[in-house]
């Protein structure tokens, strides 16, 4: 693992109030991701830990799923917003067809429509201490 734990995030389909929440957690000194020695960045590839918000649609599955697939290193996943665990108000809706879980190994859940920042830097902070152990079992 590199010095900074690297986050991409991925929307497969949310209303985009978690993306608020996220980067309020980032732009606000109080809930300063970068505290945590954590990098945002544009592209999958050099990924440590992927924020996925959102229930998964159709259109997004086959995005989300060749993200994941063809991730060369370890990782680490947070489902981010209820809709993203859940589905939440859009279970029902024609073009969701499930959580995250349904399609990735989801290792940390942080719930809430949108979750405040306090609850999104918790998930990051385990998130490191998940990407650590799998790091130390290579």
């Amino acid at each position: 693992m590199s010095s900074n734990p690297k986050i991409f995030r991925i929307n497969t389909g949310s209303c985009n109030g978690c993306d608020v929440e996220i980067a309020a957690s980032v732009m606000s000194s109080r809930f300063d991701l970068q505290k945590l020695g954590c990098e945002y960045i544009e592209t999958s590839e050099d990924a440590d830990i992927f924020m996925i918000t959102g229930p998964v649609t159709a259109r997004s599955l086959p995005f989300l799923k060749e993200v994941i697939k063809n991730h060369k290193k370890p990782y680490v996943v947070i489902s981010l917003g209820t809709c993203s665990v859940t589905c939440g108000i859009f279970r029902d809706s024609y073009p969701i067809l499930g959580p995250v879980d349904s399609y990735v190994n989801v290792d940390v859940n942080v719930a809430g429509c949108p979750p405040r920042p306090q609850a999104i830097l918790e998930g990051v902070k385990t998130a490191i201490e998940i990407l650590k152990r799998k790091n130390n079992e290579i």
